[in-house]
């Protein structure tokens, strides 16, 4: 990595057992040997699929601080790290939406499961993922205990805190945020990465050619889909039926999609499936 570094910078770096020698001297620990070779998995091109997670919390001067990272999947590159003091969805939304305004749109957020992103097995949404949904982004999770699945953005935030945040406080969000700033600067454009060949995530990466709109375009659902607006409770009401839907979609429209299963619909919210509903339970 560091002769990588070198040569992007148009320098001529001394032989690898020369960067080692100088290592030890220097009293830097190297990496252990028999490291296990780990079988990548990647999307094929940019904005196909980005990470987002939290990376725990770490104290501060006012409080606890919690880092948002976003990660792009094809090509690592950073499209977020924000600086915040709470997880709730209208913090993480004002970033994201940063972004979007910045890199465009990704087809796919991959979060894991619970507040503020929602839950993929349980069917169960949250506001942010109706905004994601109507800016034509699908929200995906992974499955529980499946951290794996996670395992770019899981990779960034161990970097993330080996680098920036052990051992390290700030005064407050905007201090944390300069430092941020300049070390996602140098994790995108300067730091090379053994799962890109020693390319930096800036040589793959390019923004989305999907801009984002502030204004949710209109959606047309299908000629034959019953539509129902979502009651103040959540749900709503169909063949003499109440059903339950879900409070995020409070004041949407749905519709409501026959399956092949007699009696069983299909709740639809734009180009994303809610729930099935059968009707003879």
């Amino acid at each position: 990595k560091i002769a990588a570094s070198l040569r992007r910078q148009g320098l001529s770096p001394p032989s690898a057992s020369t960067i080692t020698e100088i290592l030890r001297r220097h009293g830097e620990p190297m990496v252990a040997g028999g490291q296990k070779a780990w079988k990548r998995f990647g999307h094929a091109s940019p904005n196909a699929l980005w990470q987002m997670d939290f990376k725990g919390d770490v104290a501060f001067g006012g409080g606890r601080l919690h880092p948002l990272t976003v990660i792009d999947d094809h090509s690592r590159y950073a499209v977020v790290l924000h600086a915040s003091d709470n997880e709730r969805h209208l913090t993480v939304q004002n970033a994201v939406q940063a972004a979007f305004e910045r890199y465009g749109l990704p087809d796919i957020i991959l979060t894991d499961n619970g507040s503020p992103w929602g839950d993929t097995a349980e069917r169960t949404l949250t506001k942010f993922g109706v905004w994601l949904i109507e800016h034509g982004v699908a929200p995906w999770h992974s499955p529980p205990s499946h951290p794996q699945s996670h395992g770019k953005n899981e990779r960034f935030n161990r970097t993330l805190k080996a680098e920036l945040l052990e051992g390290r406080t700030f005064a407050d969000l905007d201090h944390a945020q300069l430092a941020f700033d300049a070390w996602r600067h140098r994790y995108n454009h300067h730091r090379p990465h053994d799962a890109l060949k020693l390319a930096v995530p800036a040589e793959r990466y390019h923004p989305s050619p999907r801009s984002f709109r502030h204004v949710v375009e209109p959606f047309d659902y299908a000629p034959d889909d019953a539509i129902r607006r979502v009651d103040d409770n959540g749900r709503i009401r169909f063949k003499g039926q109440l059903l339950r839907v879900s409070k995020a979609l409070i004041g949407k429209g749905v519709a409501l999609r026959p399956t092949q299963t007699d009696g069983v619909f299909d709740v639809v919210f734009r180009h994303v499936t809610v729930r099935s509903i059968d009707l003879h339970r």
